[in-house]
């Protein structure tokens, strides 16, 4: 199997992870009675779990490999910056789309970097990929909700916008495998960009929402999704 085809394989798997998020949201908002309110915020805390394990685990320590440490901590600070900023513009107009672009800005610099490490064999590749999927999951589930108070936005219409949208995975990924693999500053400067971003939303989107008030399951969320991607890491160290 071509390396090539693995690219575009795990990027697509990751990117519709998205849409399997929404189907979640919308299985709980139909079944919410019985569901209960625990399960939002364990998805979102699992989400913030996994999220931190792909910062801390493969897009820091990779990242950190080829640049000095002045470019390492300027390329992490501007995706912090730059989520920040966008973040702003975007409560500034008002607009129903902030978990979702939020998400797109998570999922297409990881994607580049994920074609990046197949091409480079990196045996971080399909670890990356599995925490690409696992953080786009509850990503899509919040991007889901917000997206639902508006009228526009159907459940029907999410989900296919979301499913359509995984194939920049791909595109991404293809991108980063063709053009990339001899580049390796670049690499790792989109792998610190890309975790100083998600670092910026765990704290801003993920985290507040976790605590719910009498229930003390949702942060231990955090800590599976923690240690599932500490253990893809170990199995991946170990080969």
């Amino acid at each position: 199997m071509s390396l090539l085809f693995m690219v575009i394989a795990t990027t697509l798997f990751a990117g519709l992870a998205m849409a399997f998020g929404a189907v979640m949201a919308y299985i709980e908002e139909m079944n919410e009675k019985w569901i209960g309110e625990g399960f939002e915020h364990s998805v979102l805390a699992f989400g913030g779990g996994a999220l931190l394990s792909a910062v801390a685990l493969v897009l820091v320590p990779e990242g950190i490999a080829t640049l000095s440490p002045l470019n390492v901590c300027f390329w992490f600070v501007a995706g912090g910056l730059c989520f920040m900023l966008l973040d702003i513009y975007l409560k500034k107009i008002n607009t129903p789309a902030t978990q979702l672009a939020a998400m797109l800005t998570d999922f297409i610099p990881e994607s580049i970097a994920l074609g990046a490490a197949f091409a480079t064999g990196s045996n971080s590749a399909y670890l990356l990929a599995g925490l690409i999927a696992l953080q786009n999951i509850p990503e899509g589930f919040s991007a889901y909700r917000e997206l639902n108070t508006n009228a526009t936005y159907n459940p029907r219409k999410i989900i296919i916008t979301f499913s359509v949208m995984s194939l920049l995975g791909p595109i991404a990924g293809v991108t980063g495998y063709l053009w990339l693999d001899r580049q390796p500053d670049v690499i790792s400067m989109i792998m610190l960009f890309a975790a100083g971003g998600i670092l910026y939303s765990i704290f801003q989107d993920l985290a507040p929402k976790v605590r719910l008030e009498n229930h003390w399951g949702p942060p231990m969320g955090a800590v599976l999704g923690f240690v599932l991607g500490m253990y893809g890491f170990m199995l991946t160290a170990s080969s």
